[in-house]
C-alpha cells in the first residue's frame, strides 16, 4: 500500500509540471495540446483512484460518464473520499456531459448531481 500510495505522489508531481509546462507556452488549448491534457487528467484520476484509493463510486461514474460523453479528460478534486469531479468540456458539449453524468447518476441510484460551469481564465498572482 506504501509503494501505490508513494508512486501516486511521485507521478501526480510528474503530471503537474507536465500540465504546466504545456500551458506555459501561452498557445489555445486545441489540438493535440488539449488532447495531452485531457490525458493526464484522465491519469490523475486513474491515480487517485488505484494508487492512492480516495475516489468513491460517484466520483468514478461521474468521471467515467463525462468522459464516454465527450470530455477531454476528467478527474476528482477537493477532498478525496467525496469531492467533486472537474471535466474539460468544449463549450458545445456541456450540456450533453451534464445530461450523460445525470443519467449515470440516476441509473446508479445515486442522488442528483449539482454543477458548476466554470471557464478558464489567468492564474492566481500577486496583487500591484
Amino acid at each position: 500500500m506504501l509503494v501505490a500510495r508513494t508512486r501516486h505522489v511521485i507521478t501526480e508531481i510528474a503530471r503537474t509540471r507536465a500540465l504546466v509546462a504545456l500551458l506555459r507556452d501561452g498557445a489555445p488549448l486545441a489540438g493535440e495540446k488539449l488532447a495531452r491534457a485531457g490525458a493526464l487528467m484522465d491519469a490523475s484520476h486513474e491515480s487517485l483512484r488505484v494508487d492512492y484509493e480516495v475516489t468513491c463510486p460517484e466520483l468514478d461514474v461521474a468521471v467515467q460518464a463525462a468522459r464516454d460523453a465527450g470530455a477531454h479528460g476528467a478527474r476528482m478534486t477537493g477532498g478525496g473520499f467525496g469531492g467533486s469531479a472537474i471535466a474539460l468540456v468544449d463549450t458545445t458539449a456541456v450540456d450533453a456531459v451534464a445530461r450523460a453524468v445525470v443519467d449515470a447518476y440516476t441509473d446508479h441510484g445515486f442522488a442528483a448531481p449539482a454543477f458548476l460551469n466554470a471557464v478558464p481564465s489567468a492564474p492566481a498572482g500577486r496583487l500591484a
